[in-house]
C-alpha cells in the first residue's frame, strides 16, 4: 500500500479528515500554530472551506480559522478510513 501523499491544507476538500506532518512557513508559523495545538502529528477535520482560500478546521471540539496563507504553508496527508 503506498503512502499517502502530503499536499497544502488549503487544498483540502469540506470534511476531510487530514494529519498534519509539516509547518512551511519557518519559525514564525511553527510557533504559531504549535500554541494553537496544531502541530506535526494532530488530526484535523476541515468544517467549511471559505472565500480566498481560508478554512475552519477543528481539532476534536476545538474549531480553528485558518487564512489561505497560513492553510498553504501547512502540509497534510488524508487519514486512512480507520480499517
Amino acid at each position: 500500500m503506498a503512502s499517502p501523499v502530503p499536499f497544502p491544507l488549503g487544498m483540502a476538500t469540506e470534511g476531510a479528515r487530514v494529519r498534519i506532518v509539516a509547518l512551511r512557513g519557518g519559525a514564525g508559523l511553527d510557533k504559531r500554530m504549535t500554541e494553537m495545538g496544531l502541530n506535526v502529528g494532530g488530526e484535523l477535520t476541515v468544517r467549511q472551506r471559505q472565500g480566498g482560500g481560508g478554512l475552519v478546521v477543528s481539532r476534536g471540539e476545538t474549531r480553528f480559522a485558518l487564512g489561505g496563507g497560513m492553510a498553504h504553508k501547512v502540509m497534510v496527508e488524508l487519514m486512512g478510513s480507520g480499517k
